[in-house]
């Protein structure tokens, strides 16, 4: 390894162990709204919404990427997805690449954009392969994408393979435009790989880091959100996916410093009925 490379580890090592500690003197958990508010009451513009940390908006809807990824998801299910997300001005739909052309087509003129997915739910294919696709559903009119990075690669130790394959999508995507939120699976993950993760997406220049895929057993909390905004600072988005089933949760995610929520339960989110998220597997 080069001079260069080992800087870049002891960087990675001390970020990871300032975040770790910061957090832990901040709050002992952060399972609980009154938890997060603890981690964040002291540095509110580290919260990416206007006012105290503890105020959470009551209108939510547009934090919200309205989702259906589940491989039996029809023609008629994206139509109503995307009638409803123009109906409840959602941030974004979210939806498996063959659907982003009928997606784009029903929202056509609406303020609601088009989401795909890259590499999803594995982020096992290579990185020429992921900017491929970035680039076809930004042609098919996406303008947002979530990645999924190398996991294995990433919990191998192989820190330069997921900062290269994160670059070539933010790359693909950037030059037209379009966002990136990398999906770091962090149930999957440890304290450490998260900070590490979420580190180098912020190096390669992705706009958002995102927990989860809710394709592998676990999805959002409140202490994984904490946890990538500490790391990550005020100016990058933080996406909480899977787990997200009420009101409630989504204001807690929020207070944690969370700025879009993944969701298929968007709509029984905002009209005040308990739904399941399922992460983004419906």
């Amino acid at each position: 390894m080069t001079d260069h490379g080992l800087d870049r580890e002891l960087l990675v090592e001390l970020i990871t162990k300032e975040v770790l500690s910061t957090l832990a003197a901040q709050v002992d958990r952060c399972d609980s709204a009154e938890g997060v508010r603890k981690v964040v009451v002291n540095g509110a513009d580290r919260v990416a919404f206007h006012g105290d940390a503890s105020e959470v908006p009551i209108d939510m809807a547009e934090y919200i990427d309205h989702t259906a990824l589940k491989p039996d998801t029809t023609a008629d299910d994206i139509d109503v997805l995307c009638g409803e997300a123009e109906q409840y001005h959602f941030a974004s739909v979210c939806v498996n690449p063959s659907w982003v052309k009928r997606a784009a087509a029903n929202l056509r003129g609406s303020d609601v954009k088009v989401c795909s997915v890259i590499g999803f739910p594995l982020g096992a294919t290579t990185a020429q392969i992921k900017a491929t696709e970035a680039r076809q559903v930004i042609r098919d009119g996406a303008r947002e994408v979530d990645m999924v990075i190398n996991i294995g690669a990433l919990k191998s130790g192989d820190h330069q393979t997921v900062l290269t394959d994160i670059e070539k999508v933010v790359d693909s995507a950037h030059e037209s435009g379009a966002i990136v939120k990398v999906i770091l699976e962090t149930a999957l993950l440890t304290d450490e790989e998260k900070v590490i993760a979420s580190s180098l997406a912020k190096r390669a220049k992705a706009d958002f880091v995102k927990t989860s895929t809710g394709f592998s057993g676990g999805g959002a909390t409140v202490y994984d959100v904490a946890l990538m905004r500490e790391t990550v600072g005020p100016d990058m988005g933080v996406k909480a996916s899977g787990g997200v089933r009420t009101a409630a949760d989504v204001e807690d995610m929020i207070a944690a410093g969370a700025t879009r929520i993944g969701a298929s339960a968007g709509v029984q989110i905002v009209s005040g009925n308990e739904g399941d998220s399922g992460g983004d597997r419906y």
